[in-house]
């Protein structure tokens, strides 16, 4: 039962601590990070991050995601493909350059240094995807060139995570950038595809099957499959489970699955990815390096909110709306948390530093929030953005 005590300690901080959060004037999301830091090892050690808890966060993010492809405006996303290359870009070109002049300061060698870089370059748009639901952003132009840089950046960091393995030969793990980027490409022809012409057949055959909520199961099985698909080609699941959402939304049943899976998503799985994020924090033999804590997370938030920003700015973007689209990739989240843990297995990155460097991509993902809110709330709305509509925090 110990699972279960874990469950009813997540659900109810991460309520408590969302809705104080809201109280202050910050958005839901930061409190229950939070609460994560404090249930688990670092502050109370009440919650482990055990095998079921990291399972169900797991869903937790692919349900975030695939009802982030539900809500998406697709020809707001194919409109917007050219600043959301240009903010990918610019938002892995200044971390990576940054990251390696970090670890020089620091005595890193180069392929550690270069290491460094990379994870500083990821970015993980979950959280800044519940930010800007919560604010009705989503389907901005700016909402729009997040998401699309978000999935560019996540195809780019695994290419240059690929390169350095090659190159530099670490824990056996030398691959072919060929092979790579072959499996990339796969991967999109296939989500295409199957968005087009296999999701709405299989919608069709098995949603009126009559059995207990037919609908919204086959669309979570198209949501799984995409995942596993995305996984199994090198990509992250969440690419694969917002592709998902976005082919389901082309459909007549996009209406029926949001309101079906919200509940699901936000009543229990959502709240504990959120929570596992700050399992993951550990003070211990930290305040040795707290120069270094220091020095990264400042240029891990400043070059991400730069680079992606001048990205912006050169496609036509204002000087607020640059602010704004820099500061939604500014979270690393899960995807820099798995970019290190795979940087530990193949020696790219230093034991001793590694909890250095959890920490401080825990700590971008806990300002992006507030970051994200003050940007967006600073700038005025555009022609392109929706009316402002009354929502209530579900997460």
């Amino acid at each position: 039962m110990q699972f279960i005590l874990y469950l009813l300690l997540i659900l109810l901080f991460t309520k408590v601590a969302g809705h104080l959060s809201v109280r202050l004037g910050q958005p839901a999301v930061l409190g229950k990070l939070i609460a994560g830091i404090v249930l688990g090892p670092a502050v109370l050690g009440w919650v482990q991050n055990d095998t079921l808890i990291h399972d169900m966060s797991e869903i937790g993010v692919l349900l975030l995601m695939f009802i982030a492809g539900l809500e998406t405006d697709l020809d707001q996303l194919r409109r917007n493909w050219k600043p959301a290359v240009a903010v990918a870009v610019g938002g892995i070109i200044l971390p990576l350059v940054c990251g390696f002049g970090v670890g020089e300061a620091f005595g890193f060698s180069v392929h550690e240094g270069w290491f460094l870089g990379v994870v500083l370059s990821a970015t993980s748009v979950s959280i800044t995807v519940q930010v800007l639901k919560d604010m009705n952003k989503l389907n901005t132009r700016e909402g729009s060139t997040i998401l699309g840089a978000a999935v560019l950046d996540d195809v780019l960091v695994v290419v240059l995570l690929a390169v350095m393995m090659s190159v530099f030969g670490m824990g056996g793990q030398e691959m072919s950038l060929g092979l790579l980027i072959g499996k990339k490409l796969i991967f999109f022809v296939g989500a295409v595809l199957g968005g087009w012409l296999v999701v709405p057949w299989v919608m069709k055959i098995l949603a009126p099957l009559k059995v207990t909520e037919s609908v919204i199961t086959t669309a979570l099985i198209i949501c799984f499959g995409f995942a596993y698909f995305a996984d199994m080609l090198g990509m992250a699941g969440i690419i694969g489970a917002f592709a998902a959402g976005i082919a389901i939304a082309q459909t007549d049943f996009k209406h029926v699955v949001e309101e079906k899976v919200e509940p699901i998503a936000y009543s229990i799985f959502v709240p504990v990815f959120f929570v596992s994020i700050g399992l993951n924090v550990s003070f211990e033999g930290v305040g040795q390096q707290l120069g270094f804590v220091v020095a990264l997370t400042l240029i891990a938030l400043v070059t991400k909110l730069i680079g992606g920003g001048i990205g912006a700015r050169l496609t036509g973007f204002d000087n607020r709306s640059s602010l704004a689209i820099g500061s939604g990739m500014i979270s690393r989240g899960e995807v820099a948390l798995i970019i290190a843990a795979t940087g530990l297995q193949t020696g790219l990155l230093v034991q001793q530093y590694f909890t250095s460097v959890i920490i401080a991509v825990i700590l971008t993902t806990l300002a992006a929030p507030p970051i994200l809110k003050l940007c967006f709330s600073d700038k005025k709305p555009s022609a392109h953005e929706p009316k402002k509509k009354v929502s209530i925090d579900k997460s």
